[in-house]
């Protein structure tokens, strides 16, 4: 009932890779890293994660359901910071912190924590974090990459109301043009390569995009980490957070009932940054108006 990706199996060796499947360092019994209640590897399909520091990485244990097998780069601080947390809560007999990943010890005892010497953590992409509010209400045109560096992608988290329900979306909008891969035409070419992969052009934001199959939000330990899209070996991070982002606990509520994240894409400076959520909608209006807007439903992955 073990799933070990072939991204884990990398970090920590076929070895330890197949006594996991054997059953030798797994345990029975542990606590979702990611919903953070009990699960059971014996009888639910059950996943394992890696957290990778820069010396350090801790493997933990969740339910399939909810976030895949994979590897989650974090701070060396912060994964010390977990394992630290974690023994004086175990030490003292208080519950641990649902703030930090929830390890699995080498033995088997769910819940203890259990560092692993990596050589080093593999580097992660940075691309941009989630945009500053904005005093302004007009869209921003964002700063241009500098001449011959490629452009980012902003994300901005924010409830949009389809109907009478509000539902956690993503605002993605790049720095500056987005070219296909080998062209040196300068041409932008976002909303054709995101149409390419099954987004779909956007004229009524009041209505919710059709779900998208094989992409994903992973949201875990309550931030959000990625937006993932199929491959050949599984998922892969489309776009990853250079540090997880906080959410809302409005807009986490809302991914959680729903099951799904609306990702919504634009042309750099069509939406900018809005210091209000309404005022973020007049901007997706906007968009949506102009025909420079797609959008899918995207499943969530984790809580």
């Amino acid at each position: 009932m073990l799933d070990v990706s072939d991204e884990v199996r990398a970090e920590i060796g076929d070895d330890e890779a197949d006594q996991l499947l054997g059953g030798a360092h797994t345990p029975d019994t542990y606590d979702c890293t990611s919903c953070r209640t009990p699960g059971d590897s014996l009888s639910e399909p059950t996943s394992t994660v890696l957290f990778v520091g820069e010396e350090t990485a801790v493997l933990a244990f969740a339910h399939a359901r909810c976030i895949p097998s994979q590897v989650v780069p974090v701070s060396e601080e912060q994964l010390l910071g977990a394992v630290r947390s974690i023994s004086q809560a175990q030490g003292s007999g208080l519950p641990t912190q649902a703030g930090y990943p929830q390890p699995a010890d080498p033995l088997g005892h769910a819940g203890a924590p259990a560092p692993v010497p990596v050589p080093q953590a593999a580097p992660v992409p940075a691309p941009a974090p989630t945009p500053a509010p904005a005093p302004q209400s007009t869209p921003v045109t964002p700063t241009a990459p500098a001449p011959g560096e490629p452009a980012v992608l902003g994300v901005t988290c924010g409830l949009v109301l389809c109907g009478d329900n509000g539902h956690a979306a993503l605002v993605v909008e790049p720095t500056g043009p987005v070219g296909r891969p080998g062209t040196v035409t300068g041409a932008d070419e976002f909303l054709p390569l995101l149409s390419d992969h099954g987004f779909a052009p956007i004229t009524d934001v009041d209505k919710p995009p059709a779900r998208l199959a094989g992409w994903s939000v992973l949201v875990a330990m309550g931030r959000l980490h990625a937006i993932l899209q199929p491959s050949a070996v599984g998922n892969s991070a489309w776009w990853q957070a250079h540090q997880p982002l906080v959410v809302t606990d409005a807009w986490r509520a809302a991914a959680a009932r729903q099951s799904e994240v609306i990702m919504y894409a634009a042309p750099a400076g069509t939406i900018g940054r809005q210091p209000r959520e309404d005022l973020l909608r007049n901007a997706l209006d906007r968009a949506a108006a102009q025909g420079l807007l797609v959008a899918a439903s995207l499943p969530l992955a984790g809580t």
